[in-house]
């Protein structure tokens, strides 16, 4: 018992969220973790679910560790996505709506598990990446978020991510605006990304939008790659009629000569 203790405390750190089939191959049975929660080595969250006691008895884990323990735990694969990744790697200068809501990334809402979505009252918004073929290694990146180190979306995805949920979960002026700042993405993850994106809306309005604030990372794309489609796209309603992309965007944009006759 002395040796599991010891790997329990080598492996964990307090405010961790620790779940039971991760304790299991280890070593450590539902039983021999009930005990471990009677001697105040973890304390029970949930069914199934524990934590590394904090020194201050008054703080709780927070949704950091929730991310941090899917992955890292039950190999389900989610990602701090979107606005939420924007943020935390400092390209969210624009005042966020929702501040209280984190962006996760993810292949299927239904398959995580209940207490991750009902997490602490914690509002996520789910950011499904299925309309990209696949995901590959580069399109994600590490922040360390309060001590925890987290996958994320690099700002090529994340970006990609915002598009996507316009109108679900984000304004196009919102979008614009933290599209104003990406400056320094590279044309070669743009490029790969929207290669693999099946999506014609969410292709149009990216282009759009780097167009619009005619980035240099625009200049280097090939278009020719991109499923742009055919026919008329409403993004937004009773909005002006973009020639180039197909797409109508809010009436407030300065529209540029050369795209609007």
């Amino acid at each position: 018992m002395t040796s599991k203790i010891n790997w329990l405390v080598n492996h964990t750190s307090q405010g961790m969220l620790i779940l039971q089939p991760w304790l299991t191959q280890h070593g450590i049975s539902h039983s021999l973790a009930q005990k471990y929660v009677a001697s105040g080595w973890l304390k029970k969250w949930c069914a199934g679910v524990y934590y590394r006691p904090f020194i201050n008895e008054n703080l709780k884990p927070e949704w950091m560790a929730a991310v941090h323990a899917l992955p890292n735990q039950l190999d389900i694969p989610v990602h701090l996505a979107g606005l939420s990744s924007l943020n935390q790697q400092g390209l969210s200068h624009y005042l966020q709506l929702n501040n209280n809501t984190v962006w996760v990334g993810t292949k299927k809402k239904q398959s995580l598990p209940k207490w991750f979505r009902e997490f602490a009252d914690q509002k996520w918004f789910f950011s499904g990446n299925h309309k990209l073929t696949e995901l590959i290694e580069k399109d994600f990146t590490s922040v360390t978020v309060k001590g925890v180190t987290l996958t994320a979306s690099c700002p090529e995805l994340a970006a990609y991510e915002v598009v996507d949920a316009i109108n679900k979960h984000i304004s196009f002026e919102h979008v614009a605006e933290l599209f104003q700042g990406l400056v320094n993405l590279s044309p070669r993850k743009v490029q790969s990304l929207l290669n693999r994106s099946h999506s014609v809306q969410t292709n149009r309005v990216f282009l759009y939008l780097a167009q619009y604030y005619n980035h240099q990372w625009y200049q280097r794309l090939d278009e020719s790659q991109i499923i742009l489609g055919s026919g008329k796209r409403q993004v937004v309603p009773n909005g002006l009629y973009d020639k180039k992309y197909q797409i109508t965007v809010p009436i407030t944009f300065t529209l540029k000569k050369e795209n609007h006759g």
